[in-house]
């Protein structure tokens, strides 16, 4: 089954930070935005697992630091349930920052890969050391 089967459960608000798994230079991201949202009157903008984000750095290295970058989410703490019926969580919330074409920036992903962002994005199963 391609994609994200019915309707994914959204963990991360606008303004939650996570944790950057590559070797970009970045350490922690602040969500700004989710790219592709179309929301609801006063209903507060979130992202899950395999979503597009547009985020800020706010810890790493000093040429990445406060640059507005996008970013995919590959990991969240919220369980959310798959297509068999299993739930699935994860220790910490995480993300792989990507180009505007959808590239990964670095070379390497640190730690297990959702499998529903890995279906969604090549660049990024290509790039991961585990996927689960």
């Amino acid at each position: 089954m391609k994609g994200l089967a019915g309707r994914q459960t959204k963990g991360l608000p606008k303004g939650a930070r996570l944790e950057c798994i590559d070797n970009t230079g970045a350490k922690v991201v602040e969500i700004i935005s989710v790219v592709n949202y179309h929301g609801h009157h006063r209903r507060y903008p979130s992202a899950g697992i395999g979503d597009a984000i547009i985020c800020s750095v706010k810890k790493g290295a000093p040429n990445i630091r406060k640059q507005v970058v996008r970013a995919v989410i590959v990991r969240q703490k919220r369980p959310f349930r798959r297509a068999d019926g299993t739930m699935v969580q994860f220790e910490d919330n995480a993300v792989v920052i990507i180009t505007d074409t959808g590239e990964t920036k670095g070379t390497e992903i640190k730690g297990p890969v959702c499998k529903e962002a890995a279906e969604r994005w090549s660049r990024i199963a290509a790039t991961a050391s585990a996927i689960l």
